[in-house]
């Protein structure tokens, strides 16, 4: 999917928050990529669907508040996710990660306003293209919070150096700083 412009992205947030039916737009827009990232952060998929709902359902609440203050509707989207992330994880009622394939074995369905099959077959093509990803993802669950954030949004979502910035509220130095930190924490990792 391609990203959507940014002048696209200021009118339809506009839009959205003088008539909130608008909105669906930029919902089908990001779900996709929110929906991975979450799913990448979490490893586990209903997870991924709660806090993905919940992500949008926070942004609906405050799309008022939002304005273009060097970030952009997207990165904003991805910093709610982040928050939503790391309280699920706070929360603690998160449990083993289970493969997709092992839900699918179980007989679980996805309940989404999204067409369920797609969902699950584009996020099952996600995961396979990252072969060790339940194993890398083991081992960045164990590291402290501000390290899964970066290693996520740098290598799993190809963010940029100045849009983990953006997302996460740092200097671009700090975030250089962090993912250097996080890579070498995860290499002493057993």
């Amino acid at each position: 999917m391609a990203n959507m412009d940014l002048s696209e992205e200021k009118k339809l947030v506009k839009e959205a928050q003088k008539a909130p039916d608008a909105f669906v737009k930029l919902y089908d827009e990001y779900y996709p990529r929110i929906f991975g990232y979450v799913l990448r952060r979490s490893a586990n998929l209903e997870a991924a669907q709660d806090i993905t709902s919940e992500t949008f359902l926070k942004a609906l609440g405050k799309l008022w508040q939002f304005q273009w203050r060097n970030v952009s509707f997207s990165s904003w989207l991805y910093k709610i996710a982040t928050n939503e992330v790391n309280q699920y994880f706070r929360k603690a009622e998160y449990k083993k990660s289970v493969s997709l394939e092992e839900l699918q074995e179980q007989g679980f369905e996805l309940l989404s306003p999204h067409d369920p099959e797609n969902e699950l077959i584009e996020a099952q093509e996600k995961l396979k293209q990252h072969q060790d990803f339940l194993e890398i993802q083991g081992k960045i669950v164990r590291l402290p919070a501000k390290y899964q954030e970066v290693i996520t949004l740098r290598f799993f979502e190809k963010k940029q150096i100045k849009e983990i910035a953006e997302i996460l509220g740092k200097r671009e130095g700090t975030i250089k700083s962090l993912l250097h930190r996080a890579v070498e924490k995860l290499r002493e990792i057993d």
